[in-house]
């Protein structure tokens, strides 16, 4: 039997957190992002939080500020002495990075109590944060559990792979998802993400029907996402699903260099106009409200 004091000290691997953001979903939000994806998105912004370190050591020599240390067989990251240069990253095969910690939900309970006052509820992203699902489950259920905690909204950034047996877990103590689609047919989605769609659009249909589909988001790649056909409209089967879904918000994402690394550098990053073409494509039929990123 799990008491709620084993909940309290079930851990995740944590990439870092933020005590305020305005920009992962409504009000101002502590968001925590998790260590670890089961994508792998060429144009990923955050590619140091995809993959998981396997403690090979390789990147220790190479840390010019002695932040890294090889100890009984394990990485150990002194973030007092990080110089957040990225030699790291530069130095594992997979880009993993080793400036991660283990976190309590007890921790981030604390965390919440303490910026609470100040904050509309939480996010947890990552990575993924759903390869890390019993925390997750864990994490949403002790806010709901706590009386000076439970006001704070629980919201969920993925991108949309977990079944539908981890979704009926965590539905119960989440409030809303945000899932991105970032490819229409399934070839292209696989070119975008490493992983086919079909697991994203069931995630859609399973959270939009009860509700807590808080945010539909499409990646615009120039030349690369097939949203838009080339007559200029919407792709038919695109209409028909999201037609299916009900009314979602919907926010476009436009491709950057920002972050990204490897080819995903050389992909053109979409212009205003563009996004401007795929929103009104969008309201045509009907769809929205259409958030379109800032300048």
């Amino acid at each position: 039997m799990t008491t709620e004091d084993d909940k309290g000290r079930r851990t995740a691997t944590v990439s870092r957190w933020l005590p305020f953001s305005c920009v992962d979903g409504p009000g101002n939000r502590l968001v925590l992002f998790l260590q670890g994806c089961n994508f792998r998105c060429p144009g990923c912004h955050n590619p140091h939080t995809i993959g998981l370190c396997d403690h090979c050591g390789d990147c220790v020599p190479g840390c010019p500020s002695g932040a890294l240390t090889l100890h009984e067989g394990l990485v150990s990251w002194q973030a007092a002495h990080c110089t957040d240069c990225d030699a790291c990253l530069d130095a594992c095969p997979r880009s993993a990075s080793p400036k991660t910690h283990q976190m309590s939900v007890a921790e981030v309970l604390a965390l919440l109590r303490r910026y609470g006052p100040l904050l509309t509820g939480i996010t947890v992203s990552g990575g993924e944060a759903t390869t890390q699902l019993p925390f997750l489950v864990a994490l949403f259920a002790a806010i709901k559990a706590a009386p000076d905690l439970a006001h704070l909204s629980c919201l969920l950034d993925s991108n949309g792979s977990l079944g539908e047996a981890g979704w009926q877990r965590l539905l119960p103590v989440l409030d809303g998802a945000m899932i991105d689609l970032k490819g229409w047919r399934d070839s292209v989605h696989h070119s975008l993400t490493g992983q086919g769609r079909e697991r994203v659009l069931a995630s859609l249909q399973l959270l939009a029907r009860v509700g807590k589909l808080a945010e539909l988001r499409l990646l615009q790649v120039p030349g690369r996402t097939d949203f838009i056909d080339a007559d200029g409209k919407l792709e038919a089967g695109l209409v028909s699903f999201l037609q299916s879904l009900g009314p979602v918000p919907i926010r476009l994402n436009g491709s950057r260099h920002h972050g990204v690394s490897g080819e995903a550098l050389a992909w053109q990053e979409a212009a205003m106009d563009e996004l401007d073409g795929l929103s009104n494509a969008l309201k045509v039929k009907g769809f929205g409200p259409i958030s379109l990123p800032p300048l």
